[in-house]
């Protein structure tokens, strides 16, 4: 079977047509671990049919878990879907479904197989505020969920953060309990923020986490601790945070909400590319 190996500002995935060939053995939490392990990824897609819209995204974490979004994988499987030629069945942007529910998506610019890929994310309706931990003395911050669950809390420097075990012991937390959350190490810098990410799932920090970016931006949104670039059009507010990763460069956009919203019209921008052809 084919699958191809593709990378989200460092976020990996292996990622398979479940149009053209039978994908349900992948989808199998003992085959996922073993896929992921063997080809060095975070996750495993598979891109399928789903009647009036152009593709439906299945979505898996390194440990076999699902029932979530993945924003880097995201807008890698809009990458595969171009490189498929896949035409989008309005104009340039794709429409497809994800675990969270429905999602568009463009390619903005190609450079070889470096594609730049705007996705829109779901609504976010707040943003919990935690002022105390118990057992970890110091560690403040924001729960958000953007499509999968983060908690976020802001740092002087994110190089001194010992992730895998602060991440690790704030996944598990009891006030998370019993599905745990991913953990965002935030550090405000003059042009936007610096995001660290353990995720749970891969039970590890990863290079890059999508919705861990569009939960750190949006936290330092509420939280008035970093810089964006603002503008009204129409009479709403929209917000532009530079987000650096470990490797790349991301962009979150998103309007202030209103209805009992936090923020709407949410957009992650990045990097998505093919790095290998896989035969599984």
């Amino acid at each position: 079977m084919k699958a191809y190996r593709y990378s989200g500002a460092g976020n990996t995935f292996v990622v398979a047509d479940g149009r053209t060939q039978d994908c349900s053995s992948l989808m199998q939490v003992d085959t996922i671990a073993r896929l992921c392990r063997e080809h060095n990824t975070d996750g495993l897609m598979v891109l399928v049919d789903e009647p009036g819209w152009d593709f439906r995204m299945h979505y898996f974490n390194s440990d076999g878990s699902g029932g979530m979004m993945c924003g880097n994988g995201g807008r890698c499987i809009v990458a595969f879907a171009d490189f498929l030629g896949i035409v989008p069945a309005e104009g340039q942007t794709y429409r497809f479904v994800a675990a969270d529910g429905p999602h568009t998506g463009v390619v903005t610019e190609r450079k070889g197989e470096v594609k730049t890929v705007t996705i829109q994310m779901i609504d976010v309706k707040g943003a919990t505020p935690y002022n105390y931990l118990d057992g970890l003395d110091g560690v403040t911050g924001w729960f958000l969920n953007t499509g999968t669950r983060h908690f976020v809390t802001f740092v002087e420097d994110v190089d001194a953060v010992d992730v895998e075990t602060l991440g690790a012991r704030i996944r598990r937390h009891p006030a998370f309990a019993p599905e745990g959350t991913n953990v965002n190490f935030v550090q405000p810098v003059s042009d936007g923020i610096r995001v660290r990410t353990f995720e749970k799932g891969c039970e590890c920090e990863t290079l890059a986490c999508g919705t861990g970016i569009v939960a750190s931006a949006l936290a330092s949104y509420v939280a008035q601790k970093a810089p964006a670039v603002t503008f009204k059009f129409g009479g709403v507010r929209n917000w532009n945070y530079a987000v650096h990763a470990r490797r790349d460069d991301l962009a979150v956009d998103f309007n202030e909400g209103t209805e009992g919203l936090l923020a709407n019209c949410i957009h992650l921008t990045g990097p998505a590319e093919q790095t290998d052809v896989l035969d599984i």
